[in-house]
């Protein structure tokens, strides 16, 4: 028989088993859909990680104060955090880096306001960030309603603000277009809605909606102190000059902070690209375990189909009898086993592969992202339903071809 009639025989097979067969397709769908769904809802966290991280762009970098405390000894002396970036130095930094690209300076102002409008007011839990005019761009920040500041309200440090849509929900009945040009209070200070965000979601940092935007000058004034650290951001125009921007960053910053040609560095460079690398390299041991819970799954399934198998060539032992004496071969008899073993092992790893799909992508929706159709976890699923279907049925296969045809006519 050619391998189409095999299929056909093998269906057949199937129909004549329903209800058995079913349950050994079932415990091979689960199978595979833990499989690639976990390693579908990973790639979903690490794309969605990426999105958020990528915020800065993959063509910016951060400088950050060296450190978060004392990390230790060094030859007899102790290594102390660099400084809070100042004002000043972040200032001085923006306006001397004359490589092509874009700086953002932003400080935070507190992480627990409360935002109010006439009688509807927000949680305590509202943060409140001073910006310049490139922030929202270098961010990616998009308006859906309004304007960013101006530089002349930048410069003048006025009472003005720009705030999440989450906000907008709260306080002006997710209204967004109602909401410019409203006065708000941010704990006890005034300020005039000049621009609603888009949505963008939770990421790392917290929810990016429940956020408020003020001039840099403006929160500097309310929350200004001697240990206020600045976050400085810069985002090169060509990606592809990142290290010479890097470099020149970090002799400007030198010379910004003041510090001697013996003395080390009291700041960090932080990419946004080389963190996700190092995220992703550690997703390695993640992905093993997924591949392991979902192969531990399949054990089960390929031991029932053993058993399977091996009760179907007890129950055709006439039926292999009657073939072997109109002349198929101990191949022929193989073959048309192994087959049968592979395509109720392929009918499992199809409906597993739906499944798998649809719960990985539960996981995408969750996080934000868009439908996710993970080819290589498709087709690492349909190997290895192909692999476990060829070694649950060759035992069997081995056993129904190396009967002898004149017992198997015999057998009741």
């Amino acid at each position: 028989m050619n391998l189409r009639q095999n299929i056909r025989v093998a269906i057949d097979s199937v129909r004549s088993n329903l209800l058995r067969a079913i349950l050994t397709i079932t415990i091979i769908a689960f199978g595979i859909m833990s499989l690639v769904g976990i390693l579908t809802s990973i790639d979903a966290a690490i794309f969605s990680l990426n999105d958020n991280l990528s915020s800065l762009g993959a063509n910016s970098f951060s400088i950050e104060p060296k450190g978060d405390g004392v990390s230790g000894n060094r030859g007899g002396r102790r290594a102390k955090e660099g400084d809070p970036i100042s004002y000043k130095q972040a200032m001085n930094y923006k306006k001397k880096f004359d490589f092509p690209a874009k700086i953002t300076v932003s400080v935070q102002g507190t992480r627990l306001a409360t935002i109010r409008f006439k009688e509807e007011e927000t949680n305590p839990n509202i943060p409140l960030l001073g910006i310049d005019e490139n922030y929202l761009d270098i961010k990616g920040f998009d308006l859906e309603e309004g304007r960013n500041f101006s530089i002349t309200e930048l410069e003048n440090g006025v009472h003005k603000a720009i705030i999440g849509s989450d906000i907008v929900k709260t306080l002006f009945s997710n209204n967004a277009e109602f909401a410019i040009d409203k006065i708000i209070a941010v704990g006890n200070v005034k300020y005039k809605v000049i621009g609603v965000l888009a949505s963008k979601g939770s990421g790392m940092g917290g929810n990016e909606d429940r956020l408020v935007f003020a001039p840099l000058l403006n929160v500097k004034r309310y929350y200004g102190g001697a240990k206020k650290n600045y976050d400085i951001v810069t985002a090169v125009i060509n990606e592809e000059e990142m290290e010479a921007a890097v470099a020149s960053a970090i002799g400007l910053f030198r010379n910004v902070r003041n510090l001697k040609v013996i003395e080390e560095n009291d700041f960090e460079i932080s990419q946004s690209d080389s963190l996700v690398a190092i995220i992703r390299e550690n997703t390695t041991n993640l992905r093993w375990s997924a591949v392991g819970i979902g192969l531990i799954t399949l054990l089960g399934a390929a031991i029932g189909l053993m058993n399977i198998m091996l009760v179907s060539v007890t129950e055709r032992t006439r039926e292999i009898g009657i073939c072997k004496a109109l002349g198929a071969t101990r191949k022929n008899i193989l073959i048309q086993f192994l087959t049968e073993a592979t395509v109720i092992c392929q009918m499992g790893g199809f409906v597993g592969v739906i499944l798998g799909i649809l719960a990985g992508n539960l996981v995408t929706f969750a996080l934000g992202g868009t439908f996710l159709v993970p080819w290589d976890w498709i087709f690492v699923g349909i190997t290895t339903c192909l692999f476990v279907g060829l070694v649950s049925g060759l035992y069997p296969a081995l056993k129904a071809s190396r009967l002898d045809p004149i017992e198997s006519l015999r057998y009741e």
